[in-house]
């Protein structure tokens, strides 16, 4: 669908999208970084499509280009009946708990926070349990014996990605070395692949032999740095493996997508329920990507182990710690 580069437009289509049927007049808007950012955004975006692609059904769409249009897109698209209206990103919570009370007969979704209002579904992930997962393949992958990872915004959110790669690796080698860095405190940290980049090579200057990225745009620089070095990147989100094969360890997948496709769905199918959705392991809202671009850096020791604990998180046998519960990392 082609990309609306103003309000007016976006909502022009809004109103085309409502004659297509009488429940579903979907309208999602991508986050800082942009839609075709090969990771939080574009996982939205294929959610979008898959369900435009099954139902017929056309939905509009705006990419944020600054904090000051998340109020302003909120409120357009409810005015001209969008609904449901989703939203990808922790950075649109005040927004939108102000537009929700204002059209209280539309459904809204947001991703990565909790809004608690009648008419709104805030769906949140257990990305500590996919990052453990990531985290074992890196420690059993590393062969200098030390890991990293470069984060986008340093949030408690982007933390929690970080604790659990610790975690997952240390429970292979307690003493494997591990290196952070996080890339700004802005919106402007989701964009910045010049300084993931330079975030890497310092970290491989450092010893580091396998680097998770969590950074939006950023770790497309991270994963470039990587593979120019000939050292493991691992993605986040989407399935990144493929952008540069025979160096991605892995992706730490984050069904972003799913949650778009449901949330449209819902709405179309009468079937739309508010409140709070948490999809880990469990849920397959999380886990890691195994394809033709990495199988052959993925032992069958490795997938065991993987596997293994997979089930140990869904069971209970194995606690992940939560950073968000109270912003500490034991393991760091």
């Amino acid at each position: 669908m082609k990309l609306f580069t103003t309000l007016l437009a976006a909502t022009a289509i809004v109103g085309a999208a409502g004659m297509a049927s009488a429940q579903a007049n979907p309208a999602v808007i991508f986050d800082l970084g942009g839609k075709f950012d090969k990771s939080f955004n574009e996982s939205s975006y294929m959610g979008a499509e898959r369900f435009r692609e099954e139902t017929g059904i056309d939905y509009a769409e705006f990419e944020l280009q600054s904090d000051a249009q998340r109020e302003q897109a909120l409120r357009r698209f409810a005015q001209q009946g969008a609904n449901p209206v989703v939203v990808a990103g922790f950075s649109n919570a005040t927004a939108m708990n102000t537009v929700a009370q204002e059209f209280p007969d539309t459904n809204f979704v947001i991703i990565d926070m909790v809004v608690d209002q009648p008419n709104v579904r805030s769906v949140v992930f257990s990305e500590h349990e996919g990052s453990y997962l990531v985290g074992i393949l890196a420690a059993m992958a590393s062969k200098t014996g030390t890991v990293s990872f470069v984060g986008g915004m340093d949030i408690p959110l982007i933390r929690k990605f970080s604790c659990g790669y610790v975690q997952g690796a240390r429970s292979v080698n307690p003493d494997i070395g591990f290196i952070q860095n996080m890339t700004g405190t802005d919106g402007s940290a989701w964009n910045n692949p010049v300084k993931g980049g330079e975030l890497t090579m310092a970290q491989i200057d450092a010893g580091s032999d396998v680097v998770f990225a969590a950074a939006g745009s950023t770790g497309l620089g991270v994963l470039q740095a990587a593979a120019d070095a000939d050292i493991l990147g691992i993605g986040v989100d989407a399935d990144q493996n493929y952008l540069h094969p025979g160096n991605m360890l892995t992706s730490m997948m984050k069904r972003v997508d799913v949650a778009v496709y449901n949330a449209f769905s819902d709405v179309n199918n009468g079937t739309f329920t508010p409140g709070i959705q948490v999809l880990g392991l469990a849920e397959d809202g999380v886990g890691y990507a195994l394809d033709e671009y990495n199988e052959d850096l993925i032992t069958d020791e490795m997938k065991a182990a993987v596997e293994a604990a997979r089930a140990g998180i869904i069971s209970g046998d194995i606690m992940v710690h939560d950073y968000m519960s109270d912003n500490t990392c034991p393991e760091e």
